[in-house]
């Protein structure tokens, strides 16, 4: 007669279930960091897209009036640009480096507050293009470039204006 074992076949021993349970355990462990890195990713992301967002506002505000202002100052400093907008206010665009914000200032009315148009900026500059005619000099393009930054992650946007009204 032959003997039959008195094992079965069907279990786990305690090791294989050790083991089971330490590759799960690094497959979990793998998961979360991925999910992590995804969601930290995500927030990075979104922080540039916003400073980037903004600053594209602020770049189209800009240029519009420029394009249309009556005049642009060609004397302003290269972190301002002053103009008299086409419905005769006097303003200026400028930028703040010690706070990081570009701010517009209406000159014509110094009882209201500045206007925050954009933060995060580490960097900008009005580069003003000039013509002299009959003894006058005017403002025929500006070139505004911007630096905006969110955490770790700096991104350069610019526009061009030239002032329609100095045009011959």
């Amino acid at each position: 007669m032959s003997e039959r074992s008195n094992k079965s076949g069907g279990g786990f021993v305690l090791a294989e279930l050790l083991i089971g349970l330490a590759i799960t355990a690094v497959v979990l462990a793998a998961v979360a960091f991925a999910f992590n890195a995804a969601a930290i990713n995500y927030r990075e992301n979104e922080g540039i897209f916003k400073a980037i967002n903004s600053a594209r506002q602020a770049l189209f505000r800009m240029t519009t009036q420029i394009r249309t202002a009556s005049a642009v100052d060609p004397n302003s400093a290269n972190n301002e640009c002053a103009m008299i907008t086409a419905g005769g206010q006097d303003i200026t665009y400028r930028y703040d480096g010690a706070s990081k914000k570009l701010y517009l200032i209406t000159n014509d009315d110094l009882s209201d507050a500045d206007y925050l148009l954009c933060e995060n900026v580490t960097g900008m500059t009005f580069v003003r293009q000039t013509v002299t005619e009959e003894g006058q000099t005017k403002v025929k393009n500006v070139q505004i470039s911007m630096t905006v930054a969110s955490g770790d992650v700096e991104r350069k946007v610019s526009a061009a204006a030239v002032v329609r009204r100095n045009l011959n």
